[in-house]
């Protein structure tokens, strides 16, 4: 018996570590088809079963739910029911559902594990609670259901499913004990929601603490500034930026070189800095989507930190995390993109660098700033409209951090076309800077340069728009810029500012790469634009050619 006792626990130990690859289907699976399923998910971190029962939906993990123990099950609660320090009781009751088995006495169980302030605002905020002594012939307008001794009648405010759920708590309940269902309900129709709701709130807080989601002024220090060059490296401090292309896992590459203990003992680190970065976002805990959003951000961080610590060479990444904390590297990797923020932030002090709190830049620049400029400084994506992300690697940072040198070349540039007066260039167009953009404004210019020798600061002449497609794009398909399209205005523009460098030339071709992309292949097809399809080039008039 013990031999096979041991053999099962051992399997169970191997499984336990196994189940952190699988997707979350398989791993709800192996659950349950483990030789002693209730085993195996008892023995898991609760925060661990519970993110499988949400990456595959409560509906479909029941069982799991029904197999947690109470304790399990009240953190399922914790983490589920709640929005900042608001229980939602539909949510517990929906929870309750999950985990009405087959074991009558298992189910109470985990009912009398919720903190009595939880049971007792789920029948405040779901029931209307009549007694029946005061006022025997109440006028109710739900459905309702009558106590065993008569004195109290119970008006469900839900229906359907969820009625019939809390009606057979509300059975079991008195069935188990009606003495105390009926002072539970005394205290229910006496007690002040807000005076539950901040105990019972009380009461999870403590517990998550417990859980390892530590408290605010210890989570933030996480992101805590660290100065990276006084970080020691075990690798070149180039080798990692030689990768053009691809990405190399770090993180991975670190798990890989760890015994089974060493595994087990950093993944416990990696749920507390998960944890933490939970808490200093202001983010809940139970929250799916911000655990997938902000664990994938903690990873990208420690990612960046380790690739700094390596050096870019990814054989170090075990050594490193043997002898460095998650905490240093996340601070580390953290501190890289901080770095970015600081420079921008110095960027927008400098004068000139924007007019009307709009920056002086093209739009992809623009965004770039803006995304660092957030709490917690991101990296914008070229498509339009699209969130920006977490850095990760060491050659997206330098790539900021070049385009950030060419954001004084454009800015140069557009002072030098605003002049001393930019409130009176910027009013030939009708709207203001933030809506027209930069980027919008230089492409007339452009346009303009590339059909008369004028350096015009005004919307682009609608009865031109034939001339300028002609003279930019080629013939045939696709759609392809001719070679010298963009040479007049380049020559234009050189002659007239006399700044920006070889920035100027990057400007004017990313604007005719814009006309291309937007109205050129309607021009190859038929050698017409629709003026309303237009968007990137200001343009005066309203008639269509």
């Amino acid at each position: 018996m013990s031999s096979t006792h041991e053999k099962r626990s051992l399997r169970r130990a191997e499984l336990v570590r196994r189940l952190t690859d699988m997707a979350p289907k398989h791993r709800l699976d192996a659950m349950l088809e483990e030789v002693d399923g209730k085993a195996l998910v008892r023995s898991l971190p609760a925060e661990d079963v519970y993110s499988t029962i949400i990456d595959v939906g409560l509906v479909d993990s029941t069982e799991i739910v029904q197999l947690a123990t109470p304790e399990q099950f009240r953190t399922f609660v914790d983490l589920a029911a709640w929005q900042r320090d608001r229980i939602d009781p539909l949510e517990v009751l929906h929870w309750l559902r999950a985990a009405r088995g087959e074991d009558d006495d298992d189910f109470l169980k985990k009912v009398r594990s919720l903190d009595l302030e939880v049971l007792e605002l789920l029948y405040k905020k779901l029931t209307i609670i009549h007694d029946l002594e005061e006022n025997p012939d109440v006028d109710t307008q739900g459905v309702t259901m009558e106590m065993a001794e008569g004195r109290y009648l119970l008006e469900f405010r839900i229906d359907g499913v969820d009625e019939a759920a809390l009606r057979r708590l509300t059975y079991d309940l008195t069935t188990h004990n009606p003495f105390e269902l009926s002072r539970f309900l005394e205290a229910v129709r006496w007690e002040a929601s807000t005076e539950l709701e901040e105990a019972a709130y009380q009461f999870r807080r403590s517990r998550l603490e417990d859980l390892g989601f530590p408290p605010l002024e210890e989570s933030v220090k996480v992101f805590a500034w660290v100065d990276p060059e006084k970080v020691g490296s075990k690798g070149t401090a180039t080798s990692a930026l030689t990768v053009a292309s691809g990405h190399i896992d770090y993180v991975a590459a670190a798990f890989r070189g760890l015994d089974a203990v060493e595994r087990q003992n950093l993944e416990g680190e990696v749920r507390y800095l998960v944890n933490c970065v939970l808490v200093a976002d202001n983010a809940e805990p139970g929250d799916p989507i911000a655990i997938k959003r902000l664990s994938e951000h903690a990873r990208d961080y420690l990612d960046l930190g380790l690739e700094h610590y390596t050096g870019g060479n990814p054989d170090l990444a075990t050594d490193v995390v043997r002898e460095t904390t998650l905490r240093a590297l996340f601070q580390c990797g953290f501190s890289l993109t901080l770095r970015l923020k600081r420079q921008a932030e110095k960027l927008a002090h400098e004068e000139g660098s924007r007019f009307a709190e709009t920056w002086l830049a093209l739009d992809e620049e623009t965004a770039t700033l803006n995304a660092l400029l957030r709490r917690r400084p991101l990296k914008a994506l070229k498509v339009p409209g699209a969130e920006p992300v977490p850095f990760r690697s060491r050659r997206e940072i330098a790539e900021v951090e070049q385009m950030l040198q060419r954001v004084r070349q454009q800015r140069a540039v557009f002072q030098a076309l605003l002049g001393s007066s930019p409130a009176e260039v910027v009013a030939r167009f009708g709207i203001k800077l933030s809506e027209l953009t930069p980027q919008r404004l230089f492409a007339a210019v452009v346009a303009r340069a590339e059909v008369d020798p004028v350096l015009d600061l005004a919307p682009f002449p609608e009865l031109k728009l034939t001339e300028l497609c002609s003279r930019i794009f080629g013939d045939g398909s696709p759609v392809a810029l001719r070679a010298s399209a963009g040479q007049k205005a380049l020559e234009l523009l050189q002659a007239k500012l006399a700044v920006g460098g070889p920035e100027l030339e990057v400007m004017v071709h990313r604007v005719l790469l814009g006309f291309a992309a937007e109205f050129g292949a309607a021009w190859v097809k038929d050698s017409r634009v629709n003026r309303a399809s237009v968007m990137t080039l200001p343009i005066s008039g309203q008639l269509v050619i």
